[in-house]
């Protein structure tokens, strides 16, 4: 972590769990460990969509090549019943990195991130 808060030195000298940079806590399921709860939420949500049958399958993570040296990794792809896939971002919070690539991304693929 390059810069503490008060509360994240006051919690390290206590020996209290640090939350990431962003203030979400991972959450381990299934042996995947997700950035957020709000990712292992929606994990849980495709595993049911799947046991219903409502989607053909999903990917976690993953990875672009939008470059040389460049890739962008996508928290899940879904594969729809219609044939059409969904790339999908949970997102607490777009820093300007995953702005650039999300654009980068959507114009070499001409495919659209969804964000939730």
């Amino acid at each position: 972590m390059e810069h503490w808060s008060v509360e994240d030195y006051k919690n390290y000298a206590d020996g209290k769990k640090i939350k990431s940079k962003y203030r979400a806590n991972k959450v381990s399921i299934d042996g995947h460990t997700f950035d957020s709860k709000k990712e292992a939420d929606y994990y849980c949500e495709l595993k049911l969509k799947l046991h219903a049958k409502e989607i053909n399958g999903f990917c976690l993570q993953p990875t672009f090549i939008l470059a040389p040296g460049l890739k962008y990794k996508a928290d899940f792809i879904v594969f729809n019943k219609d044939n059409s896939t969904e790339v999908i971002d949970v997102k607490g919070f777009k820093t300007k990195e995953y702005i650039a690539k999300k654009k980068v991304f959507e114009d070499k693929f001409n495919l659209k991130i969804i964000e939730l």
